[in-house]
């Protein structure tokens, strides 16, 4: 059995989420950062959670469950939300789930990563391979680098501004404020090596909410958007770089573990609308006394302009 995380860790005894009903995409992964958020959810009051998964079904059927023996009411929604129609095959599910009505919180957290690039370095030579045979496996290399750049934008841009369309213009049609939360990374501003798709896809994510905002006009009371920009999460895709601080010591002291994310995150999303709305978060960690602070920092995105000769 894949679900083996303690859940007592995701008891904040706060009431963030009494009453709702929460829809997290991309949280089927055993511990990953969805299903931090989705316990975080139950635990804390949620009336109802949507576990999303499109590939993770085995983990996400066995937190679901895990958590329903429990006494949680939790569902499952399977549905790649790159797929508009498999996306709104899954509008009548999750509110019959739900009870006749929407989500109140839509966490969008969806996400992939890249195996990385070798810009500007020939792949290592193999003994006894012909040129051709190198060629060929140069091209399969070339093609494959990018396909994953392209599954991971479509994944997080593509995906988040679906989920968006669907559930916001649901909100607005039924007058259900709905709060909408969407996931990115610090490499949105600060990137790394060898993830070009996945840095791009996170920098557009930051625009999503005032993208949202805008077409929504006269009705954009509604809804209530705004992004996260989070440091480096141990879960099971970064787990083998938890120890290696070159990779992560730019921005914190150590790896995060996901309930110390979703805990931060159950914070802030208990402050009022007109602090929340359109904003993009920073989730800082510093070191204090052997052990580390966390601190949200509201990010500032303007443009300058200046003349050029």
């Amino acid at each position: 059995m894949n679900f083996n995380v303690d859940i007592n860790k995701f008891n904040f005894n706060r009431t963030t989420f009494s009453g709702k009903r929460v829809l997290i995409t991309g949280s089927g992964k055993n511990s990953g950062l969805g299903q931090a958020l989705a316990l975080a959810a139950l635990l804390n009051g949620a009336r109802t959670v949507g576990i999303h998964f499109n590939s993770s079904y085995r983990d996400g059927f066995e937190m679901v469950d895990t958590m329903r023996e429990k006494g949680f009411d939790v569902f499952a929604m399977q549905a790649d939300v790159t797929n508009t129609r498999d996306l709104w095959a899954s509008r009548g599910f999750v509110k019959e789930q739900m009870g006749g009505q929407g989500p109140d919180i839509l966490i969008c957290n969806s996400g992939l990563t890249e195996a990385g690039y070798r810009f500007g370095r020939a792949l290592p030579e193999k003994e006894n391979e012909s040129r051709r045979e190198r060629r060929a496996r140069v091209r399969r290399d070339f093609i494959e680098r990018l396909e994953e750049s392209k599954q991971v934008m479509e994944t997080k841009i593509d995906g988040f501004m679906y989920m968006s369309h669907l559930w916001a213009g649901e909100a607005v049609y039924h007058k259900q404020p709905l709060t909408l939360i969407y996931i990115s990374s610090m490499q949105a501003l600060d990137p790394g090596p060898a993830v070009p798709g996945y840095v791009l896809a996170n920098w557009a994510v930051l625009k999503l909410p005032k993208i949202l905002d805008i077409n929504l006009g006269r009705e954009n009371s509604f809804v209530t958007s705004f992004s996260l920009m989070l440091p480096f999460i141990k879960t099971n895709m970064t787990e083998e770089y938890a120890d290696n601080p070159k990779v992560f010591g730019r921005w914190q002291p150590r790896m995060l573990e996901t309930n110390e994310v979703a805990s931060s995150i159950t914070d802030l999303l208990d402050k009022k609308r007109e602090e929340l709305h359109l904003g993009i978060f920073k989730l800082s960690v510093e070191e204090k006394k052997g052990d580390i602070d966390l601190n949200w920092l509201k990010v500032d995105l303007q443009a300058t302009e200046k003349k050029i000769s």
